[in-house]
């Protein structure tokens, strides 16, 4: 087990990620007291779930026009 203070932690940060990387445990401490740990991001594996905001959202039937003063707005409509 690594143990780095926050001082040389900093200076050695990209050493201490590889080290955690590779599995090994990388404690970070102030004045020798261990504070917190550096452990790897696990991805997560499991595949996406849709329809949680079935039946939640409406699309208004107007979605997809362009309102005149808008088009007017952008030198696209009559005017």
């Amino acid at each position: 087990m690594e143990i780095a203070n926050i001082h040389d932690a900093k200076s050695r940060l990209s050493k201490l990620v590889e080290q955690a990387l590779r599995g090994e445990e990388v404690v970070i401490a102030r004045a020798g007291k261990p504070l917190v740990r550096l452990v790897p991001i696990e991805a997560d594996a499991s595949p996406r779930v849709g329809g949680q905001w079935k039946g939640r959202v409406r699309i208004a039937e107007d979605f997809d026009s362009l309102p005149e003063d808008v088009a007017e707005a952008f030198g696209m409509g009559p005017g």
